[in-house]
């Protein structure tokens, strides 16, 4: 799973370079699949639950599940959501990353992309034997919240190995006296949503995209990631959680 990581981080990282403007959704898409395929690996969200798309690319108010298109061509100003996921050797990784489309973000996206980070680094370093799954839900919300943001609480973290989703479901919200204990060996998928304002979300006609309400940007960050007895160790990057 970790060779897995790494792979995936690399091809996220390529696909990253390749989101300019006037670049459609389903082309970024089509570049993944050919990086996936090249490492020997498959797609882990096509035709998973009959999603159509290699990757999520979700615009703006789209918080997850945007379906790529050739319609959907990037603009400078987007605020783009990059979710992707793959199998190899029997092993899934899954991981997710926000990027501003242009030189400097406005403040307002900024602080949105800062605090969302920052809440998946404090998820992560409260991933230690003997903790509950709580504590770290906990982290999370408050880095969120005292942030000034909300959490986007239908979508959350889960179980990562031999299936894509596994069990336990990782909630970015919740008190430490919540849930299982953790244990070496785990791993879980971390993947904090935060928005500005009213948090509910709505989908769209197309039975996947999920969307703020209120037209609110959101942010999304997600790494797979595994409970060592030494701590969390990061699947989806070469750093480690301080």
């Amino acid at each position: 799973m970790q060779e897995n990581g790494r792979i995936l981080s690399v091809i996220l990282d390529k696909v990253k370079h390749q989101a300019k403007p006037g670049v459609s959704t389903l082309e970024l898409a089509d570049f993944a699949h050919e990086e996936i395929l090249r490492a020997g690996a498959l797609p882990a969200f096509l035709g998973y639950r009959d999603f159509p798309g290699v990757i999520c690319s979700s615009l703006n108010e789209e918080v997850v599940h945007g379906i790529p298109s050739s319609s959907r061509v990037l603009q400078s100003g987007d605020l783009l959501k990059l979710d992707i996921g793959i199998k190899r050797n029997g092993f899934y990784a899954d991981m997710a990353e926000t990027l501003f489309l242009g030189a400097t973000p406005p403040n307002e996206i900024n602080h949105l992309l800062q605090i969302t980070k920052m809440a998946l680094l404090a998820g992560i370093r409260n991933l230690l034997p003997g903790n509950t799954l709580g504590k770290v839900s906990q982290s999370i919300q408050e880095v969120i919240e005292t942030g000034g943001l909300s959490v986007v609480r239908r979508i959350v973290g889960h179980g990562v190995g031999r299936r894509l989703h596994e069990k336990p479901p990782v909630p970015n919200f919740g008190t430490p006296e919540e849930g299982p204990r953790l244990k070496a060996g785990m791993v879980l998928a971390i993947e904090p949503i935060a928005t500005y304002g009213d948090p509910e979300i709505a989908i769209k006609q197309d039975g996947w995209t999920a969307i703020t309400t209120t037209g609110a940007l959101s942010a999304h960050f997600e790494h797979t990631v595994a409970i060592t007895p030494q701590g969390p160790r990061i699947l989806t990057s070469t750093c480690q959680a301080g």
